[in-house]
């Protein structure tokens, strides 16, 4: 099972930008980023798959996911931010392939511990 190890959440500004990193122990195909707010259901936000890119129509247009091969490395960029976005962020993977991967991150096959992105209006 793919060990997986995010950083650089924190607190922001809505109009502010973050980075997310999660270092991975192996390639998966499938990986990306999912949040959960308190009270909410997991909801997908950004998958890459075979260097595919997917967005949940919530951060299109604001969240770019890339992946860092040599350093086995997955980046969520997220800028724009808004009070709606704070959530606790895993790194996932996952099954699926092209779209399917970020339907079925919340599902996920293995994640990290999490790290929390807080937005202030």
């Amino acid at each position: 099972q793919v060990q997986l190890v995010e950083s650089g959440g924190g607190s922001v500004q809505a109009g502010g930008s973050l980075r997310l990193s999660c270092v991975a122990s192996g390639y998966i195909d499938c990986m990306g980023w999912f949040r959960q707010a308190p009270g909410k259901e997991r909801e997908g936000v950004a998958a890459i798959y075979s260097g595919l890119t997917y967005y949940a129509d919530s951060v299109k247009g604001r969240f770019t996911i890339s992946q860092d091969n040599a350093k086995n490395t997955l980046y969520l960029q997220m800028n724009s931010l808004k009070p709606e976005d704070t959530a606790m962020y895993y790194c996932a993977t996952a099954e699926g392939i092209l779209s399917a991967c970020l339907a079925n991150l919340p599902t996920f096959r293995s994640k990290g511990q999490g790290t929390q992105v807080t937005v202030s209006s």
